[in-house]
């Protein structure tokens, strides 16, 4: 009896073995398979002078926003200014650093002030 016992957890351990196994090499085959259908393709000449040019059209665009002047919201006066320009603001302002808080938090107030509610339309029995 006790050999019955045996050879069915044997029998068993083989089953899982065998289905552990089947199932790691149906994962497998499905990655292989992604991986075959979503290969990206080689890098030619013509797509490599592609990249190049986007490359340094956005180098271009980020250098501009860095370093030149320009409106973000002309209704409310916000500027983009250079780094260097606002670095030696930064330090002129904050030299007093009451000042610099009240021009900060002033600043702050103007650029999200939310536009006055439009007037209610009046009623028609005024």
């Amino acid at each position: 009896m006790h050999t019955e016992t045996a050879s069915t957890s044997k029998c068993s351990l083989g089953v899982y073995f065998v289905g552990i196994a089947g199932a790691l090499l149906i994962v497998w085959i499905l990655i292989a398979a992604m991986n075959s259908r979503n290969r990206a393709p080689a890098i030619s000449a013509a797509r490599s002078a592609e990249r190049l040019k986007a490359r340094q059209e956005l180098d271009a665009a980020g250098s501009a926003m860095l370093n030149d002047y320009s409106w973000v919201d002309q209704s409310k006066g916000i500027v983009r200014i250079p780094i260097a320009s606002a670095m030696e603001m930064l330090q002129r302002d904050w030299q007093s650093p009451a000042a610099g808080r009240s021009n900060l938090l002033a600043r702050l107030e103007k650029a999200t002030a939310v536009p006055p509610k439009a007037p209610e339309k009046p009623s028609q029995f005024e």
